[in-house]
């Protein structure tokens, strides 16, 4: 294990994450968490855990915590739309070389809904885009 731990770690949790200040400057040479607050990145929210106070540097720590992992969260939201398109040729292709009548029988009501859904929604949001760039 590296010797430089960074100041703080963060436990990711459903909707944000525990926040830890990382001791190892202990008379033990122990790594030591505790834990300083909890905070929701979807609202911002930090709390401050039990009756602590949070330094600037702590502040700074978490505030930077919540950028990046927002960044990356994004980030993910997209690959997952780039991984949906994949699969949507994929099944394309499954469905015009694989399938058996009685697959496609138990899928097609389902899929069609599902791409009519999305087809609705993309031309509606597309369509407010034009408006809006006139």
């Amino acid at each position: 294990m590296s010797g430089d731990l960074p100041d703080y770690y963060f436990r990711v949790r459903e909707n944000g994450a525990a926040v830890f200040r990382v001791d190892t400057e202990n008379r033990h040479r122990r790594i030591e968490m505790d834990q300083i607050a909890v905070l929701n990145i979807k609202n911002g929210e930090v709390k401050p855990h039990g009756d602590r106070t949070l330094s600037s540097e702590d502040e700074a720590a978490i505030s930077q915590w919540m950028e990046e992992r927002r960044a990356l969260l994004a980030a993910r939201d997209l690959d997952d739309i780039f991984r949906t398109v994949d699969h949507l040729n994929l099944t394309t292709q499954w469905a015009q070389s694989k399938a058996s009548p009685e697959q496609l029988e138990d899928i097609t009501d389902t899929l069609l809904l599902t791409m009519h859904d999305l087809r609705s929604v993309l031309v509606r949001k597309k369509a407010d885009r034009l408006l809006k760039g006139k």
